[in-house]
């Protein structure tokens, strides 16, 4: 019998110089903070988590030390209750069935159910290059083996002027891609940074570009509208071809229940480190798949929060793509996964799991340590 003893949770800050400047921020990013969870038990084990900053949970050990990390359900509905109470802490769960796969000895996506040991990926873009930069960075993709690339649009007047712009660069992405690379487009208006105070598109606005990617051969369009415009995104998925996604930053796994009953869109992108966890994900790749919407996690993290996203859809999920946030130099692999040993490497535009019980994390703990504010 396994049982928790303790629960230890560390923030880091690893500087950025040159700075990143994400489309969804006007501000360049001169850090990458990440919050390391750590579960031990009574055989000298560790599990591992990251993701959100773990606010509100300090005075909460005690309803986890004792306890058989298995119990996989019981801690999620524990952590539910935090969630609603306090802040989200869903890198606990992360943590809790990394540590359940060292004591089982199993990997964590066949713990899920084995559908698969590795996720085909598309490339994630977060940098607002000029149109032929652009395309050249998509010419980067295809060469490392990627089948698809999502695109990013301005989020406020950070960005480029408009969306025409934003179009601009999209049409030199495909005229010198081809038919070679999917392309996706997020639309960065379901959401803002504190300080953007830019409104989002009208319905209006998002049908005159969905018609634009319509005529581009765009895979999907993400988060075109407002998160709460539920109505609007069901009337946008049906008044174009392109499939509509979003959902990335939805706080209840009830909020994703509903947008599964209402058809509200075609794909959905919730991320295990911000809502619910591998636990309470799980629930949605099978309603997801069940209503015929396409089930993908958002996972613009560091490399912990991606394997945790990639073992949960390898095991439970069937989606034809997985984020991987790469947007050399200012967004590369060894600056995500710093906090791990050794980065992510993608084989040709696949991410293998292997047979390492829990998720496969390796920690760098003297970058961990030197990187350390809390």
């Amino acid at each position: 019998m396994s049982r928790i003893v303790s629960i230890a949770i560390t923030h880091h800050r690893l500087p950025l110089d040159p700075p990143f400047k994400a489309s969804w921020d006007g501000r360049p990013r001169r850090h990458f903070d990440a919050t390391i969870v750590r579960v031990r038990d009574d055989g000298g084990r560790e599990g591992i988590g990251s993701g959100d900053l773990m606010k509100g949970f300090e005075g909460h050990e005690d309803l986890f030390v004792g306890e058989d990390p298995r119990r996989l359900e019981r801690h999620y509905e524990v952590l539910s209750h935090i969630n609603f109470h306090y802040g989200r802490c869903w890198p606990l769960d992360l943590a809790l069935w990394d540590l359940a796969g060292k004591v089982t000895g199993e990997p964590v996506w066949r713990m899920l159910g084995g559908r698969a040991d590795r996720v085909r990926l598309y490339a994630s873009s977060g940098v607002l290059r000029d149109p032929a930069a652009m395309a050249e960075q998509a010419e980067r993709y295809i060469a490392e083996g990627f089948p698809a690339m999502k695109v990013r649009f301005s989020a406020s007047a950070g960005g480029r002027s408009g969306w025409r712009d934003d179009v601009k660069a999209l049409e030199a992405i495909r005229a010198r891609a081809g038919d070679r690379l999917e392309l996706m487009v997020d639309c960065n208006q379901g959401w803002r940074m504190p300080w953007d105070t830019t409104l989002p598109w009208t319905f209006k606005d998002a049908l005159a570009v969905a018609r634009e990617l319509e005529r581009l051969g765009i895979y999907w369009m993400e988060e075109p509208l407002h998160r709460s415009d539920r109505k609007g995104m069901k009337a946008l998925k049906e008044a174009t071809d392109i499939r509509i996604a979003g959902g990335e930053m939805t706080r209840e796994l009830s909020e994703f229940r509903d947008i599964i009953e209402e058809r509200a869109f075609d794909v959905i992108q919730p991320d295990v480190a911000l809502v619910g966890g591998i636990t309470g994900c799980r629930r949605l790749a099978f309603q997801a798949r069940e209503a015929g919407i396409a089930f993908t996690p958002h996972s613009w993290t560091n490399g912990i929060g991606v394997l945790a996203n990639a073992h949960l859809t390898a095991g439970a999920g069937d989606a034809p793509f997985l984020e991987y946030p790469y947007d050399a130099p200012e967004w590369s692999e060894a600056r995500r996964d710093y906090p791990l040993k050794a980065p992510l490497r993608h084989e040709n535009g696949w991410l293998l799991l292997g047979e390492t019980p829990g998720l496969g994390i390796v920690l760098d703990e003297e970058r961990l340590a030197a990187t350390r504010i809390g």
